[in-house]
């Protein structure tokens, strides 16, 4: 039974992004707005693999793919996830973690690609222009 197991220390979901009615109102503030922040560094869970990291809403994850990693807030989903599935919105965060291969189509494959979740209850989560700037290596450390 889930509830008398130990909570994992990392878990692979598979990651979908897609653009949200959310990031939209915060587009027309500014990519740089606190409403555009707070639409996009989420990872949308289902609660079940929320339950089996042993996370709670609102908790820092670190979300590492093939690629790179980037910390979000998890959430519980609004949408129709299935376990094993998360979501991050389209922008810099999720940017940072999809894979460039674009098995021959020239765009990268933003859905259906490996991703490990853990718990980064005290990292925090960097801004748009920070996000851009390490991508870039120009951000100093």
């Amino acid at each position: 039974m889930l509830g008398d197991s130990m909570p994992e220390k990392k878990i692979t979901l598979n990651m979908i992004t897609c653009r949200t009615i959310q990031q939209g109102v915060g587009m027309e503030a500014g990519k740089t707005s606190q409403k555009y922040f707070d639409a996009c560094t989420v990872m949308h869970m289902h609660p079940d693999d929320m339950k089996k990291l042993g996370v709670w809403k609102n908790t820092n994850v670190k979300v590492t793919s093939s690629v790179g990693s980037v910390i979000v807030k998890a959430v519980e989903t609004r949408e129709d996830l299935v376990p094993g599935l998360a979501h991050i919105p389209m922008g810099p965060w999720a940017n940072r973690i999809v894979p460039a291969y674009t098995f021959s189509t020239g765009e990268p494959c933003f859905k259906g690609f490996p991703v490990d979740v853990e718990i980064a209850a005290n990292e925090r989560i960097m801004g748009a222009v920070e996000v851009l700037q390490d991508a870039c290596g120009l951000l100093k450390r």
